[in-house]
């Protein structure tokens, strides 16, 4: 177990590493950089002339750097990140980019965390109970909600929940996670209250999504097993239907589920990112839009970091979790 455990990390290094180079590439193959819409900045909106503007904005690359070549950069930045914890300096925000993650990163995964445990819990109770009862009313009901889930943007579902709220329910302060009153207050129940009645739709929006999928697939998993011959041994030795399906079929199911949950909390903080742009929440995602925007490069560049790290250690966690479940898998 230990030799398979280390093997993985072994791949995940490299991984990363993978990860941090291609993120760092694909972010500035856009032409310009943040001198650049500093630059424009300074002419439309600053008064000067463009000779004045490019005279500021090449002082600007030769102060931080950005008129270096591009694997300068990216050997700098890396190794700021290894040996100062250093993620680069936001030339929007004024401020190094690994204290704005830290702000922002530990909202990102609380709403992704409970979208994920709710997409889970809810999708394969849903798939353990409508398999037993395929094409029937239940397990109709089930195909339509799972086909419309997956198929309506998630950006789509908050303008239209946003709408709501704002114009038939008359809710105001929908793009933050407090209300006035409560945003300095110490915490107390009330505040918690307040807290869970701001982040539900961007938790629901993330989530949809995830419980549709994993629905099906559970749904599916539970069927082909329940086709099983040890199932059918199992019935043939008189035990109870629910005996049958909770003990014999439902854990072996689970498998390709706990496969997925490696790539189930990444997938769940892209459905946040997404409602959050379009709520305006204060979490890594409009920051990190805002510096597409812009050609903020340094925090574009940590984000799609910081989102590979969590593919990559997702899917380390849910290797070693198989092979607890699954010896045969330690020795592939």
């Amino acid at each position: 177990m230990i030799n398979f455990i280390l093997r993985r990390l072994l791949v995940s290094v490299f991984l990363m590493i993978g990860i941090s180079f291609v993120s760092f590439i694909v972010i500035q193959l856009p032409p310009g950089d943040f001198a650049t819409s500093y630059e424009n900045y300074l002419i439309n909106q600053g008064g000067m002339t463009s000779v004045e503007a490019k005279e500021a904005a090449d002082m600007m690359r030769a102060r931080y750097g950005l008129d270096q070549p591009i694997l300068i950069q990216y050997v700098n930045w890396v190794k700021n990140i290894v040996t100062k914890g250093e993620f680069g300096f936001s030339f929007g925000y004024r401020k190094d980019v690994g204290l704005l993650i830290a702000e922002r990163l530990p909202r990102t995964l609380l709403l992704a965390f409970l979208a994920h445990a709710i997409s889970t819990l809810l999708g394969v109770g849903l798939g353990i109970l409508v398999a037993p009862r395929q094409y029937g009313v239940a397990d109709n009901i089930s195909a339509v909600f799972a086909f419309t889930m997956t198929s309506v943007p998630r950006f789509f579902l908050a303008l239209v929940i946003m709408y709501v709220l704002v114009f038939t329910f008359d809710r105001q302060h929908v793009t933050s996670f407090f209300s006035p009153q409560y945003a300095v207050a110490p915490w107390s129940f009330a505040k918690l209250m307040d807290f869970l009645s701001h982040i539900w739709p961007v938790v629901l929006i993330a989530g949809l999504g995830g419980i549709a999928r994993n629905m099906r697939v559970m749904r599916g998993n539970l069927l082909d097993v329940l086709n099983a011959q040890y199932v059918t041994t199992a019935r043939s030795k008189g035990l109870a239907e629910r005996r049958v399906i909770n003990r014999h079929a439902v854990p072996n199911a689970l498998h390709p589920i706990i496969a997925y949950q490696g790539t189930a909390l990444p997938y769940m903080v892209q459905g946040e990112l997404e409602a959050a742009i379009v709520m305006n929440i204060p979490t890594l995602a409009p920051l990190f839009y805002a510096s597409l925007v812009t050609q903020d490069i340094y925090i574009s560049g940590s984000f799609l970091l910081v989102y590979g790290v969590m593919i990559v250690i997702g899917n380390l966690l849910a290797d070693v979790l198989m092979a607890v479940l699954d010896p045969r898998i330690r020795y592939n």
